[in-house]
């Protein structure tokens, strides 16, 4: 049996409320000033890859949409990334974050040092909505109805417990707050209005399970391969190497 829009609208918040990243004890030790200053690399290092795939994970939803109206609306996701005029972009606040926590902009941008499972989750993220239908595209788009939350908490808990935080480190953050409720308003309204039969409501949750699941799995990476004892792949960044501007100085 359909749900209602009502009913509906409360199983997908449902799902973030049990499965959003923000439950990951990664997020607990950042949050709480317990990462080194090494894991707090790595993490910046690692979310880098999601942050610059994510208007490539845009293109390839806009390349399939035949409504110009449609395009047009989701065009600014990716200016909100790369940037347009005078926003610098999302990027671009990432590596001047990535500066701040002494770590060579060029060396992140280069993507070099990424974990295998982190590369592997975000390429099946891009790959999800460049190959499934547009309402599991824009469903798994959803994960930002619940990011707000964890913005805020990051700035709170990064400015408490690291020194390099400040301002200019934390933009992205704070740019993230003031840009993605447009794009949730958009997306949750879209999704209720095309997710019209009960199979088309399971598909839609489906996606948005299958997105924290990606985002989760990141966190999982990390965990294994930094948090004592740390594990680290061949390949991934190692700390103390002259990927930092400690050591290039």
């Amino acid at each position: 049996m359909t749900a209602s829009r009502e009913d509906f609208e409360q199983r997908l918040r449902a799902i973030g409320a049990a499965r959003y990243h923000d439950l990951h004890p990664f997020h607990d030790r950042l949050h709480g000033g317990q990462c080194t200053i090494d894991e707090v690399r790595a993490w910046v290092i690692n979310r880098y890859y999601y942050q610059h795939s994510i208007p490539m994970k845009d293109a390839a939803f806009m390349s399939r949409v035949e409504s110009p109206e449609l395009r047009r609306i989701w065009r600014s996701r990716m200016e909100d990334h790369d940037g347009k005029d005078g926003n610098e972009g999302g990027i671009w606040r990432w590596l001047r974050l990535a500066e701040a926590v002494g770590l060579d902009p060029d060396y992140v941008a280069s993507c070099q040092g990424v974990l295998p499972a982190t590369r592997f989750a975000v390429d099946a993220y891009v790959r999800f909505v460049r190959e499934k239908t547009l309402l599991e595209a824009v469903a798994a788009s959803l994960t930002e109805l619940f990011a707000p939350k964890i913005h805020a908490n990051r700035i709170e808990g990064l400015l408490k417990n690291y020194a390099f935080a400040n301002d200019s480190a934390l933009s992205y953050f704070r740019h993230r707050l003031q840009e993605a409720p447009k794009d949730v308003a958009f997306g949750l309204s879209w999704v209720l209005d095309h997710a019209d039969t009960q199979e088309r409501q399971d598909m839609a949750a489906n996606a948005l399970i299958f997105k924290t699941d990606v985002l989760w799995s990141q966190l999982d990476a990390l965990w294994g391969a930094y948090v004592s004892p740390a594990r680290i792949p061949p390949g991934a960044w190692q700390p103390d190497t002259a990927t930092t501007l400690a050591a290039v100085r």
